[in-house]
């Protein structure tokens, strides 16, 4: 069975993505796939290169990016979102002639048309709010 993922919570600031990231894990465990994970609203954070989560906290950013290589999973960050919350890809930074590009790999900034094109493939859609 193929899932996508619809992830709301902020990083650090909910349990959204370590909950998500369970479920993922879980789910390719049991045999199943996952094509895409959406980060929309504050779950764009997730993507911004610059985060330095604390010593004792998981690197959520680093284990998306686990998950994602090591089972074909793209990491979609809603662009509309991403933009406003400084979240660039370096397409985004000379478009708005910022200093530095600030997504990080493998996360992709993407329209919501991604995210609906997901749903439409896939077999079931799995959200988790803030």
């Amino acid at each position: 069975m193929n899932f996508t993922i619809a992830v709301h919570g902020a990083p650090y600031a909910s349990f959204a993505n370590e909950r998500a990231l369970k479920f993922c894990a879980a789910t390719v465990a049991a045999g199943h796939t996952i094509t895409r994970v959406f980060f929309y609203h504050e779950a764009v954070l997730v993507g911004l290169n610059s985060s330095v989560p604390p010593q004792e906290e998981v690197d959520l950013q680093a284990a998306w990016r686990v998950f994602a290589e090591s089972h074909r999973t793209e990491l979609a960050v809603c662009i509309a979102n991403g933009i406003k919350r400084g979240v660039l890809s370096q397409g985004e930074q000379q478009r708005y002639e910022k200093t530095a590009a600030t997504l990080a790999p493998p996360f992709e900034l993407v329209g919501l048309g991604q995210l609906i094109d997901a749903i439409a493939e896939s077999e079931r859609y799995v959200e988790f709010p803030a």
